[in-house]
């Protein structure tokens, strides 16, 4: 009988309690096991295991059996705990959390963009509330649009939803009107912030009643800018300790977080008609002022993308810096890894502007992690954007037309640089391959229109930089094997090492660009360097070349420099 056809399998989880993936199938078993071990001992993968799979020739079917297993077991399936049928809201009270007045926001958006108000404001001016009940069908249908998913979650019938939806709604605006009529609410512009947030801190519903104070206070503002600094006055003004203070500053930052949460506030506050790019490095500046404006001093890159903020801006980034408004930070670099997670490009038509872009806010939020959001949330959200650069669409977008082949290979080597997480990098590092593997790419290296010493200068940085471009040797090396077999034609054709060894200059020049090119540092490692190097040793043991080198200590110096980084040191 026919023995059956056996190949082995390696599967792989990448968190607990994912689902397992194929890494890779094989027929040599001790390759498929050293891959499992590799994945767990560099802590890429959380599980990973092997299977032997064998395929009976008669039936064709495949028998699965493993025979290791490595990483972190399976873990038990959390037991589900029933959904609660009540309501989230009974009482006006319950408009007030922030949750609350996240949904109000939804269901209203279109009816508080035209009034130029948030949900805090609306739960806190009488003004808004008269208004919006004038309006008739705004309110009608936030209720319906609520009720439906409402009723359904708690197997109720929608009209009883509705009834008791709109009876919330009643009661918290007889409280609100009722209150603006008695005269209950403190003016905080007549009385003082200070001395407001002292009188009410005592009160059950201070919350409630200093917050209608901040947004009487606001109301008069004429644009998003506006409100912020009448609310960062308002900070400026707050008790200076104890428990009034805490109110007052905790008051504040719901309208803030507010503000900062919508694009039209965001965009009367960074500026408008912004690209996604220009306005995530903005948000990153106002979160982490400190951060980024110590990177600024040190790093080009940064100081690079970096916009101005403008002076409401500036002056928000400062108070952002403390940690009176920790939640309004920590939201704002939320929304910056939600927006680097998602699909939109971050600068549309300019794929090498989109990586400088990249460079700089990974450095500026890696420096700014840790109090604000994890290092690792951080870490993934620059893996996951990495995914989009190194699509055919990018690639394409970002090479565009009209370069050289040796130019695109730069340009390649710069987002291999700039990419993270190893599958990024390997995709990657296969562009680059492609492009150095082509005929256009021999074309250019061996291009007598372009100097030949230009050329091997561009292949040598090149060779250096895939060397260290966090690539493992499998994926770098045939690169760099092709580089330095095109830097011996392109040597060849111009028979530059024989040139210098035989040119009319002192032998310590001479010398010294022999050794240039035998390092690596003018030429690719390869037949170029190797012939520079015979050629190097045969000038080094001349005794006029030797007197020379002895007459001027600084050459000698440069020379014995390179004649160690070329391996000829004795």
């Amino acid at each position: 009988m026919e023995r059956p056809k056996v190949h082995y399998e390696v599967f792989v989880r990448k968190t607990v309690g994912s689902g397992w993936t194929l890494e890779m199938a094989t027929e040599n078993r001790g390759q498929a096991v050293a891959v499992a071990e590799e994945l767990i001992a560099e802590r890429r993968v959380a599980s990973a295991r092997v299977t032997k799979e064998s395929m009976d020739p008669e039936t064709n079917e495949f028998q699965s059996v493993v025979i290791q297993s490595l990483g972190l077991p399976d873990t038990a399936k959390v037991k589900k705990t029933p959904e609660r049928n009540d309501p989230l809201c009974v009482a006006p009270q319950d408009l007030y959390t922030v949750h609350a007045r996240e949904r109000i926001g939804r269901l209203l958006d279109g009816w508080l963009a035209r009034h130029h108000a948030t949900p805090f404001e609306l739960l806190h001016r009488a003004d808004l509330v008269e208004r919006l009940e004038a309006s008739g069908v705004e309110l009608q249908h936030a209720i319906q649009k609520i009720a439906v998913p409402e009723s359904q979650a708690r197997g109720v019938s929608i009209h009883d939803v509705m009834r008791a939806f709109q009876s919330l709604v009643e009661r918290a605006i007889e409280r609100l009107l009722g209150d603006a009529r008695r005269g209950d609410l403190p003016d905080v512009d007549k009385e003082g912030f200070a001395a407001a947030a002292e009188r009410v801190s005592h009160a059950p519903d201070r919350a409630y009643l200093l917050g209608a104070g901040v947004a009487a206070s606001i109301a008069p503002a004429r644009n998003w800018s506006e409100k912020v600094s009448r609310l960062l006055d308002l900070a400026d003004a707050a008790p200076i300790a104890g428990p009034p203070r805490g109110l007052a500053l905790q008051t504040i930052e719901q309208p803030l977080a507010e503000i900062l949460g919508s694009s039209a506030g965001l965009d009367g506050l960074i500026g408008k008609d912004l690209d996604l790019g220009v306005r995530l490095a903005a948000m990153t500046r106002l979160a982490a002022h400190d951060a980024v404006e110590a990177l600024i001093s040190l790093e080009p890159s940064v100081a690079k993308i970096m916009p101005e903020l403008s002076e409401p801006a500036q002056r928000l980034a400062k108070w952002l810096a403390t940690e009176d408004f920790r939640a309004v930070r920590s939201a704002i670099t939320k929304r910056v890894l939600k927006e680097l997670n998602g699909p939109r490009r971050l600068k549309p038509g300019d794929g090498a502007g989109e990586i400088d872009l990249l460079r700089g806010l990974a450095m500026a939020l890696t420096a700014a992690a840790g109090d604000l959001v994890p290092l690792d949330d951080v870490h993934q959200a620059f893996v996951n954007r990495s995914k989009m650069l190194v699509t055919g669409d990018f690639v394409e977008a970002y090479l565009g037309k009209g370069q050289t082949a040796l130019a695109e290979a730069e340009a390649l080597m710069w987002l291999v640089e700039n990419v993270i997480g190893s599958a990024n990098k390997r995709q990657a590092v296969r562009w680059l391959a492609a492009v150095v593997g082509s005929l256009a790419f021999e074309k250019d290296a061996r291009n007598p229109d372009v100097s030949a010493a230009q050329r091997l200068f561009s292949m040598a940085k090149l060779y250096r930089a895939v060397g260290r471009g966090g690539l493992l040797a499998e994926d770098y090396a045939p690169i760099q094997q092709k580089l330095g077999d095109l830097g011996g034609l392109a040597e060849a054709d111009a028979k530059v090492t024989q040139g210098l060894a035989r040119a009319n200059a002192p032998a310590a020049t001479r010398l010294t660009l022999l050794l240039k090119l035998a390092c690596g540092e003018a030429a690719p490692l390869g037949p170029a360097a190797d012939r520079a190097k015979a050629e190097a040793l045969k000038l080094v043991r001349l005794d006029d070349t030797r007197a020379e080198l002895a007459r001027s200590p600084e050459r000698m110096a440069e020379v014995r420099t390179l004649i160690q980084a070329a391996g000829l040191a004795a």
